[in-house]
C-alpha cells in the first residue's frame, strides 16, 4: 500500500482486559459489496437480427436478474453463463484468485477504492472477528480462501497485520489458554480455519445442504442456509466459555432482493431461535451510500 494508505487510523484493539468482551460476527457477499471483481456474466440479447452476445458485471446482473427482458443465458445454458464464476474452466482453482488480484491492483495503487463492505471487511480482519464470505459464486472453499489470504498479505498494512495477530493471541488466551507457543502463521492458519467460505452454487455447498436448490439465478435460499450456519457455527464456538455482555451479528450485500429475503428470514426465523442476538443487515446497493444502509435488528 501507499505511504498514505500506511499511516491510516487502523481498527481499535479488540481486547481490554478486565471489560466485558463484546463478541461481533460478520457475513460479507463479495461481488460488489467487499470488492467490484472483474468477472462477467456472459448473457445474449435479443435483436432484430437475432440473439447477440451481451455480457454484463455482476452489478448488472443483480439489477436485470429478475426479468431479463430479451435476455438470456449463453446458449440458454446458465452453467455457460456462469462458466467463470466456476473452478472447472481453464483457471481452475486460481480463477477467483487471478479476479481478485485484478480488483485489488488498482485499490492497492491508490487509483480506486474497493466496494462499500471493503474497509468493514478490512477492519473485521484487523480486530480477529470470525467472518463469514456468502457469495453466490460456484467456487469452493478453497478458491475463496485463496483469495481471502491474498487480500490479508497485499491489503494490510505491516502495523494492521501486527494488530491482528495481537487481537488473534488475544481471542487464543481469552478462550483457549496460552498462545506463546504458537507461531504467527499457525494463529492467522487457526483463525482462518474458523471463517466460512461458501460459494452457495457450488456443487460442494449444495451438497452441504443435502440438497439441489435453483441455479445461480436465485441464490438467496443457500444464502440463508449459509447463513443459519454459520450462526450456528460461530456460536457453538463460545457457547457457556464466555462472559461478553452482547453478541452481535451482521450480513451486508449489494443485492436489494437478497437483503430483503435475508431481512425478513431473520424477522420470521433466526431472530426467534436466537432472541439474545442483535442481528445487523447493511443493504449496500445504492452506490450514493458510501457504506451502505444500516438495518438493525434486535431481539431481547
Amino acid at each position: 500500500m501507499s505511504k498514505k494508505k500506511t499511516s491510516r487510523k487502523t481498527a481499535s484493539p479488540v481486547f481490554t482486559w478486565g471489560r466485558p468482551l463484546h463478541l461481533k460476527y460478520y457475513m460479507f457477499d463479495w461481488d460488489d459489496n467487499i470488492l467490484h471483481m472483474p468477472t462477467k456474466i456472459h448473457l445474449e440479447k435479443k435483436s432484430g437480427s437475432g440473439w447477440k452476445k451481451h455480457d454484463v458485471t455482476t452489478a448488472q446482473f443483480a439489477r436485470v436478474r429478475r426479468e431479463m427482458k430479451n435476455l438470456r443465458p449463453v446458449g440458454n445454458d446458465w452453467d455457460l453463463a456462469f462458466s467463470d464464476f466456476y473452478d472447472i474452466g481453464s483457471r481452475g482453482i486460481d480463477a477467483f484468485l487471478d479476479d481478485t488480484r485484478k480488483a485489488l491492483r488498482p485499490i492497492i495503487s491508490g487509483k480506486a477504492k474497493g466496494a462499500p463492505s471493503f474497509q468493514k471487511f478490512r477492519n473485521a480482519l484487523i480486530e480477529g472477528r470470525l467472518f463469514a464470505i456468502i457469495t453466490a459464486r460456484s467456487h469452493s472453499a478453497a478458491a475463496i480462501r485463496k483469495g481471502v489470504e491474498y487480500f490479508i498479505r497485499r491489503v494490510l498494512t505491516a502495523e494492521e497485520k501486527k494488530a491482528m495477530l495481537d487481537n488473534l493471541r488475544g481471542y487464543i488466551a481469552y478462550f483457549d489458554g496460552d498462545p506463546s507457543g504458537m507461531s504467527d502463521r499457525q494463529v492467522l492458519s487457526q483463525f482462518l480455519d474458523l471463517c466460512r467460505y461458501r460459494g452457495v452454487t457450488s456443487p460442494e455447498f449444495q451438497q452441504l445442504m443435502g440438497r439441489k436448490i435453483g441455479g445461480s439465478e436465485s441464490p438467496e435460499e443457500a444464502k440463508q442456509f449459509a447463513i443459519r450456519e454459520f450462526v450456528q457455527h460461530a456460536l457453538s464456538l463460545v457457547r457457556n466459555r464466555t462472559k461478553a455482555t452482547t453478541i452481535s451479528v451482521g450480513f451486508s450485500d449489494d443485492d436489494q432482493k437478497n437483503v430483503e429475503a435475508v431481512q425478513k428470514f431473520i424477522n420470521k426465523e433466526l431472530g426467534k431461535e436466537y432472541p439474545g442476538i442483535k442481528f445487523v443487515v447493511y443493504d449496500t446497493s445504492d452506490p450514493r451510500r458510501k457504506s451502505g444502509r444500516k438495518i438493525v435488528i434486535r431481539r431481547d
